[in-house]
């Protein structure tokens, strides 16, 4: 559904469509006052409250024509509430503060906040507040609460020599997705053009890596090399991962093969699957969630591969980066 067609928030006010949008949220358990007032309330049972916060830009992180509100409010909601996970968190609450083209339709933004809201669900958290203002552009931020449940939060810089690296969630099947979208291919790889738009985060790994006794734990979303080099950097240590352990699925080695390019490049350095990576005492028995991907040395913030660097970009950066603009449907 385009954004700017229809009955549009100038009609209906600041107001209006703020009422329109609460009465499409569902309520939370742990929400003891939602949106309403001047701030929500939330339980916070373990004393400790963990929030992380991400912004999505239009004609940077996304366009209008190229994706639907649903789709857009969905992953939205689950850039933050991965990064929740990977501190080894709960999810319980989400705040959304939207700006938005007077023009805008109506139904488009409560698409959009039902994208959102259906995410949350999946994570186990709730909408409780947010804020609406007028710009010249979509811009969404979310801002995400989570619970540790009375476990240790699981950060970046605890990983030692001697730890496995393994991985839960799939790798590359976005970055795949976006190639499917540039080429043109849409009607070819639905699959994984879905995975591009509305990625699938492994929300209840986080706490089980942490139950497991993590030393570190990260989501990967700007690609596995480069947020695995946050690792490596924070904790002061090498890691090398081993490329037999990347096997792509059916759908990611044909794409691959058509496109004439390597899976593995997909998978290392493809961001926006926002699967978790964890280091693990090398005592630990994992469980099928968690797939061995290599191993932490000695050494001084490094990730080879192979025992190799790796050539070439290792993930996106946001000021280095090509916009979106740039890219074709």
């Amino acid at each position: 559904m385009p954004a700017f067609r229809g009955p549009d928030i100038a009609g209906v006010g600041e107001f209006g469509l703020i009422a329109a949008m609460t009465a499409a949220l569902r309520r939370g358990t742990g929400v003891l006052l939602g949106p309403g007032d001047d701030a929500a309330i939330v339980a916070t049972g373990d004393g400790r409250v963990v929030v992380s916060v991400d912004t999505l830009v239009q004609d940077g992180h996304f366009r209008l024509d190229l994706t639907t509100a649903g789709d857009l409010g969905h992953k939205a909601a689950a850039v933050s509430l991965a990064d929740i996970a990977a501190m080894g968190a709960v999810p319980t609450g989400a705040l959304l503060a939207l700006c938005l083209p007077a023009e805008t339709a109506v139904d488009w933004v409560l698409e959009l906040v039902q994208g959102i809201d259906a995410e949350c669900a999946t994570a186990g958290a709730c909408v409780v507040g947010g804020d609406v203002v007028r710009g010249d552009r979509v811009v969404l931020t979310v801002t995400v609460l989570g619970d540790l449940q009375g476990r240790d939060p699981v950060t970046r810089s605890g990983a030692r020599p001697g730890d496995r690296v393994a991985v839960a969630g799939a790798l590359g099947r976005s970055a795949a997705g976006l190639a499917v979208q540039e080429r043109g291919a849409r009607v070819d790889w639905p699959d994984l053009l879905a995975a591009h738009h509305r990625p699938r985060p492994p929300y209840a790994a986080g706490p089980e890596a942490a139950g497991l006794g993590a030393t570190s734990l990260i989501d990967v979303s700007d690609g596995l090399l480069a947020d695995l080099g946050h690792v490596a950097t924070a904790s002061g240590v090498a890691i090398d991962l081993r490329s037999a352990a990347f096997v792509p699925d059916a759908r990611l080695a044909q794409a691959a093969r058509a496109f004439d390019v390597e899976a593995l490049g997909w998978m290392l350095t493809g961001g926006e699957d926002h699967a978790l990576v964890a280091t693990f005492p090398a005592a630990v028995a994992l469980p099928a969630t968690w797939q061995v991907i290599g191993t932490v040395g000695a050494g001084e913030a490094t990730v080879t591969v192979d025992g190799r660097a790796w050539s070439g970009s290792v993930g996106w950066d946001h000021f280095a980066g090509p916009d979106l603009t740039d890219r074709q449907p």
